[in-house]
């Protein structure tokens, strides 16, 4: 596992010991990228919260792309071991909040995020859950973008979403969506 673009491009991380967390595939994430990429034009200055954050892969990204700060959301404790030497050895503190927990106990949001990351568990629902409740407590500005990696058979369709895009990549799928309001 790597960081694929930016200043700290091909800088190795490190994965969480154990089968509960399932990082992300170079591949898929290189496939996500590409799809923001086109979308964004630029992640400079962008503020990202990677929820279900596991090694921290997909917000190290976006801060090796410019993003200016990223909050990262765990519980598991092998995960956050990793995550926190993923973020000391690209010395990403300053530019790093770890919030240790669970995505949905977070209450609301002291100020909106512009890219939203999540990767929630496999098959269980997770993602829509946290999508809808975290909507309700002002996690995403208007204009936000939001991925929510699940397995291939799983679906999103949550209130207040227009979905851009969907992409299967190996086992992932890739939902790329946005708040309606802004349509």
């Amino acid at each position: 596992m790597r960081i694929i673009a930016g200043q700290w491009r091909s800088r190795p991380l490190v994965a969480p010991k154990g089968d509960t967390t399932r990082p992300t595939a170079d591949r898929t994430r290189e496939t996500l990228f590409s799809m923001l990429n086109s979308r964004l034009g630029s992640f400079e200055e962008l503020a990202v919260l990677d929820l279900f954050a596991g090694s921290g892969a997909l917000g190290l990204e976006a801060l090796s792309r410019g993003a200016a700060h990223c909050t990262f959301v765990e519980q598991d404790a092998n995960a956050l071991k990793a995550l926190e030497t993923n973020i000391d050895k690209l010395a990403a503190k300053a530019q790093s909040d770890i919030r240790r927990g669970s995505v949905l106990s977070l209450g609301s949001a002291i100020k909106p995020f512009d890219l939203v990351f999540m990767d929630a568990p496999y098959a269980s629902g997770a993602g829509s859950v946290a999508l809808d409740k975290l909507a309700r407590l002002r996690w995403f500005a208007p204009s936000a973008w939001i991925s929510i990696e699940t397995d291939t058979k799983e679906t999103i369709d949550v209130k207040g979403f227009v979905i851009d895009t969907v992409r299967d990549v190996g086992k992932a799928r890739l939902t790329l969506l946005r708040p309606d309001e802004i349509l």
